[in-house]
């Protein structure tokens, strides 16, 4: 074969490949397969290709939270997921469910028999919890329903047992799995359908169907201000700074997120220490000054204290950068150095509501022991610093949901009002959407306005940065109460307070439980005071003097004596009737020096000149 010629294919290839040299020679080098580092350079995404696919996953996001209510439903489907694989490989568990079924249908089997026998002296075959009001109506003790609402109450019952106690569920998915459960059955119950309510029926029949066109009537007027981003029936009989928030005052301070109010003394003579209030960001600030009867401002200003209140800003889309250092540096720190210098430098009672007391706290712990230089003394209402177990609105922090909040906020800027109230009206769905609906649109009755429903209407946006920090940092890391948090670059530690605290909890409080808000006792190093106040987040809070059915429990423990657990504290706190406002203030007082002149409006400063006349113009942006 002639040199440089490859054999054919009839040829012997089995002998040295010798006829190859020639080739390779030719080449100049051995033969290497060629190398893949151009291929795999050109294959790197590109940053457009990155941008391009997150912009596309938030947009997608964002516009599934508006059929979902800002709900993830993949957050629901795991933690459904994981109570169905769990209970489907648990048959103890299963046999206790099909032994309290039978059992259930057997007792209301002979309660049925009782209750056609004998109707006026049956009693119940179970009893709704005491906050369930459902079922209270005389007319729900007549059959048939009687017989509809006990096998409701005994079904929900045995969902109750069925979501709980599964081995080997996360407690988070536990939890979600039986709120979830409760909000459909609840959705489902009795009460809600017109067939079945015997109230409903008898309005119909007694007004020939004029409840329900009325209440259609009211089901288009609230759907219509709701469209056009009105507020609801009823508001504009409060007009803030009319009817509400009327409490005369200047606005002594303003910068890009607050607007500080210095109300007018009532008294000759005031408290040397000014009271400092911050409220929540996520609301406006009037809760406390509502109608003058029952404006926690006008009644501090009356028993001799002056009053310097944070009206927050209502963010806007080019606010959406703003985040916890900002709401400490321009909110907190900013008011309290304005206070301090219009007031020559005395200390003050800080106060903080909601999460403004946690914001409070954050600041206090950051000023490290040198607080005590500051401030007299440190109140918290309703306000949490440990979020582990801050209540039923856990169930929405966990990064699904976060994941789906932060693209919404993303593609908005903020977290809109309609949004942040539906997430706190559907832990109380039974008070705040299921029994107004049936009043307002099966009875065709409207409940009579309030100054505090007006205000619970009057909402404020979150911007997105803010919203994003406090719940990944408190709520879902609980960074604060375990020394993560940093502020100006050094961790922030509760233990380092040593300045008095008054703090106040109320007993049916679903945002801020009390266990939860009395877990200032062991974060920090100080003498604590803490009030059990009977009402709500809210109305447990705004509790004047002079009003029916109000109670509280008070008890002091020094910096150094044993902590008590909430069970222990609860029984051995004394029982009071009435406001706890007066019982405060007696420790305000205890904590101020003699009554002297009340400090001019701005403390004649030039800085803090009056700007105008409160309750500002903050507390007025839509």
């Amino acid at each position: 074969m002639p040199d440089g010629q490859a054999p054919s294919s009839d040829q012997d290839t089995t002998r040295p490949l010798s006829w190859a040299l020639p080739w390779l020679a030719k080449a100049g080098k051995p033969w290497r397969p060629p190398s893949l580092a151009p291929w795999l350079e050109s294959s790197r995404d590109s940053y457009a290709a990155t941008a391009y696919g997150d912009v596309l996953d938030r947009s997608v996001h964002a516009y599934a939270a508006h059929f979902t209510g800002g709900l993830s439903p993949l957050g629901l489907w795991l933690a459904f997921a994981d109570w169905a694989t769990h209970l489907a490989v648990s048959p103890g568990k299963q046999m206790q469910l099909r032994v309290k079924g039978v059992r259930k249908a057997l007792r209301y089997i002979a309660w049925l028999e009782s209750a056609t026998q004998d109707p006026e002296n049956c009693e119940r075959c179970i009893e709704p919890l005491p906050q369930d009001k459902r079922f209270s109506s005389p007319a729900w003790q007549t059959w048939p329903f009687n017989a509809v609402s006990q096998s409701f109450l005994l079904t929900q019952q045995w969902w109750h047992n069925a979501t709980r106690g599964v081995r080997g569920v996360d407690a988070q998915n536990e939890a979600i799995t039986t709120f979830t459960t409760r909000q459909i059955l609840d959705m489902l119950s009795p009460s809600n359908i017109p067939w079945l309510n015997p109230d409903v029926m008898q309005a119909t029949l007694t007004s020939g169907g004029g409840n329900l066109a009325k209440g259609f009537q009211n089901f288009v007027e609230d759907w219509e201000r709701q469209a056009g981003g009105h507020p609801p029936i009823g508001a504009e009989m409060f007009p803030v700074g009319e009817r509400v928030a009327v409490t005369p005052g200047q606005v002594v301070f303003r910068n890009r997120l607050i607007e500080l109010i210095q109300y007018a003394p009532t008294t000759k003579k005031v408290r040397p220490e000014p009271v400092f209030i911050t409220p929540a960001w996520i609301m406006k600030y009037y809760i406390l000054d509502l109608s003058p009867e029952n404006s926690l401002v006008k009644y501090l200003t009356d028993q001799g204290f002056t009053v310097f209140m944070i009206s927050w800003k209502n963010p806007d889309p080019e606010d959406r950068d703003l985040g916890l250092d900002n709401y400490l540096d321009l909110g907190c720190r900013a008011g309290l150095e304005a206070v301090r210098k219009i007031c020559g430098g005395k200390k003050v009672h800080a106060v903080g509501y909601c999460l403004g007391g946690t914001l409070l706290s954050i600041a206090a712990a950051a000023m490290r022991r040198e607080a005590g230089d500051q401030l007299a003394s440190l109140s918290f209402f309703a306000a949490q610093s440990d979020f582990k177990e801050a209540g039923e609105l856990t169930l929405f922090v966990n990064e699904s949901q976060l994941a789906l909040l932060e693209d919404v906020m993303w593609e908005q800027g903020f977290l809109d009002t309609g949004q942040m109230a539906g997430a706190f009206q559907i832990l109380r769905s039974n008070d705040l959407v299921f029994s107004r609906n049936m009043r307002t649109y099966l009875m065709g009755e409207r409940d009579p306005m309030t100054d505090m429903m007006a205000w619970n209407a009057d909402g404020t946006r979150m911007p997105y940065r803010m919203h994003l920090e406090y719940l990944r940092h408190l709520f879902l890391n609980n960074d604060l109460a375990e020394g993560r948090l940093k502020v100006d670059g050094k961790a922030v530690f509760l233990s380092d307070i040593r300045t008095p605290i008054f703090a106040v909890g109320t007993e049916h409080d679903h945002i801020a439980p009390w266990p939860s808000a009395f877990k200032m006792h062991r974060l920090t190093d100080a003498e604590v005071t803490f009030v059990l106040a009977s009402g709500g987040h809210n109305g447990g809070i705004v509790s004047e003097p002079g009003r029916e059915g109000r109670h509280y429990r008070l008890l002091t423990k020094p910096h150094d004596a044993p902590h008590l657990d909430p069970a222990t504290w609860y029984n051995t706190a004394a029982f009071e009737e009435g406001s706890w406002w007066p019982a405060w203030v007696d420790w305000l007082s205890a904590h101020s020096g003699d009554p002297a002149d009340p400090p001019k409006p701005g403390g004649g400063i030039e800085d803090y000149k009056p700007v105008m006349a409160a309750p500002g113009q903050y507390v007025l942006q839509r």
